[in-house]
C-alpha cells in the first residue's frame, strides 16, 4: 500500500474516516500492550512503564469518541470549545473575537492545512487522526500521520534557547511530575490557529499540556492556553485518546502544487 496522497480540498473529508481506516492497514500488535491469554489487547490494564518506572505513553493513539467529543460528522468535533469545561467560556480579546467570529462565519475555512500547512497544536489532536508518541531518555517524539509532521520534546534538562525561531509546532520541554508528563510549549508562530474552526494564537503563546496514561489503554491531556494579546486570561481544555493497539501510523501526505495545478486546467 503506498502513501495517503491529499490534496487540500480533499483534506475535510480525510479528517472524517475512521480510526480504522487510518492507520489498521498493517496490522502490527504493539508488543508494551498487555494481552489476554487468546491475544487480544487488554487495554483496563494498567498502562505500561518505562525502565525507570515513569509510564511509558510510547504508541499510537487517537482522538476519543463518545462521551467526551462530538460525533464525527459535527463540524465542532475540530472546535477547542467543545473540550473545554462544561460551563467556562474560552476569554477572547475583543481584537481576537473579531477575529474568531470572521473564520467561524465560515466554518473555519481557509485554515492553513487547506494549503498543506501544518494543523500546529493543540489543532492536530482534533481530527480523527493517529499519531504516535516515542518515548526515549531526554527526548520524547509525537509523530503526526497527517500532512506527516512532527515535534520533539526535551527531556533531557534544557532550558528554552535565548533566541527562538518561531516554528509551526514551537519549542517544547518536557518533565516528570509524579505520572504526569508536563509539557511546556513556547516560541510560536503567528500563521497557524489553536483548532480548525478559527480561535486565534499570537507569538506569545504559551501551550502547558498534561499527560496521564491511566490504563494501557487510555490517554489523557489537559491543556493550558496562555496567550494574553488573544485571550484575556488562562484557559483549559481536556482531550482523551484511545491506543490503536495492533496498527501503525502512514505517509498522508498533502500535494498543494497539484492541486494548483488542477485548479488551473478547470
Amino acid at each position: 500500500m503506498g502513501p495517503r496522497i491529499l490534496t487540500p480540498g480533499a483534506l475535510l473529508l480525510a479528517f472524517l474516516l475512521s480510526a480504522t481506516v487510518s492507520a489498521q492497514w498493517l496490522e502490527q500488535p504493539d508488543p508494551r500492550i498487555p494481552r489476554t491469554a487468546d491475544g487480544k489487547p487488554n487495554l483496563k490494564a494498567k498502562a505500561p512503564r518505562t525502565p525507570d518506572g515513569k509510564p511509558d505513553l510510547s504508541g499510537v493513539w487517537i482522538r476519543r469518541e463518545g462521551e467526551t467529543a462530538p460525533p464525527e460528522s459535527n463540524q465542532f468535533a475540530f472546535s477547542l470549545s467543545w473540550f473545554k469545561p462544561k460551563g467556562a467560556e474560552i476569554p477572547l480579546q475583543p481584537a481576537a473575537a473579531k477575529i474568531f467570529k470572521e473564520r467561524a462565519a465560515r466554518d473555519g475555512g481557509g485554515r492553513p492545512s487547506e494549503h498543506c500547512l501544518p494543523h500546529g497544536i493543540p489543532g492536530a489532536y482534533l481530527p480523527p487522526n493517529p499519531f504516535k508518541i516515542v518515548q526515549t531518555p531526554g527526548l520524547t517524539l509525537i509523530l503526526y500521520e497527517a500532512l506527516v509532521n512532527f515535534r520533539q520534546i526535551f527531556t533531557d534538562g534544557r532550558k528554552y534557547p535565548k533566541s527562538m525561531e518561531p516554528t509551526w509546532y514551537g519549542y517544547s520541554i518536557g518533565k516528570w511530575e509524579g505520572d504526569t508528563f508536563v509539557v511546556e510549549t513556547a516560541g510560536f508562530n503567528e500563521d497557524s490557529w489553536l483548532d480548525g474552526l478559527g480561535l486565534p494564537r499570537s507569538g506569545d503563546l504559551r501551550l502547558t499540556e498534561r499527560f496521564q496514561r491511566p490504563t494501557a489503554g487510555h490517554l489523557q491531556m489537559e491543556g493550558t492556553v496562555d496567550d494574553p494579546k488573544m485571550y484575556t486570561k488562562p484557559w483549559t481544555f481536556n482531550i482523551d485518546f484511545d491506543v490503536i493497539p495492533n496498527g501503525d501510523l502512514i505517509e498522508s501526505v498533502c500535494e498543494n502544487e497539484k492541486d494548483a495545478r488542477h485548479e488551473l486546467d478547470r
